[in-house]
């Protein structure tokens, strides 16, 4: 059976050090979690979808997370690029892209999924759930932060259905690393931690 890999917030106010939020120990992840996007195979995934954490100054200002943290991620900026290349994954593997406004990508209301190939779009909850009917049941979620976006991803996923893995080695988090999280949030649901190798 196919599983399915998001990568989440993988930009660089979040990823370099010079960035706008810089998530500690984030730069390490580059070059490990690009040989783990390029071993993938299209035998055994389904897809592979990059989130973007995606803010506009106007309505960044007056939102709760303007409470806890500095701009950032706003749209067009170099700190919302992407540190990844979605080109160096196996061309077999279709690739997409969601663009969300708060750290819960199931929070707001029709976001779409774009194709990063052909740009076309479907509603979020419309492509998870023919993922679901095509038999897709895994998910692989890997990124910053664990206790923010990444949390929230898994947390989505397990009240859709799916088991998730998270790779520790492929994520890091502000205050709490994924293990602290999945003990804390997670205990008795199916997700499981892939220890560090």
């Amino acid at each position: 059976m196919k599983r399915f890999v998001i990568v989440v917030d993988m930009q660089r106010d979040f990823i370099s050090v010079e960035g706008a939020l810089p998530v500690a120990g984030a730069e390490a992840l580059v070059a490990p979690m690009k040989a783990w996007l390029a071993d993938l195979r299209s035998e055994d995934v389904a897809g592979v979808l990059f989130t973007a954490d995606t803010h506009l100054p106007a309505i960044y200002a007056a939102s709760t997370e303007a409470e806890q943290f500095p701009p950032h991620c706003e749209r067009g900026t170099p700190g919302w690029e992407n540190v990844l290349d979605p080109d160096a994954i196996d061309p077999a593997i279709p690739v997409y892209r969601l663009e969300k406004g708060v750290f819960d990508m199931w929070a707001e209301p029709e976001l779409t999924v774009a194709a990063v190939a052909t740009g076309e779009k479907v509603t979020r909850d419309a492509f998870f759930a023919e993922l679901k009917a095509r038999g897709v049941t895994e998910m692989t979620v890997i990124g910053v932060a664990a206790d923010y976006c990444v949390r929230w991803a898994i947390e989505g996923l397990l009240a859709r259905g799916f088991a998730v893995e998270v790779p520790a080695r492929l994520t890091r988090g502000i205050a709490r690393p994924i293990e602290q999280v999945i003990a804390d949030d997670f205990a008795d649901l199916p997700v499981r931690l892939e220890a560090a190798a």
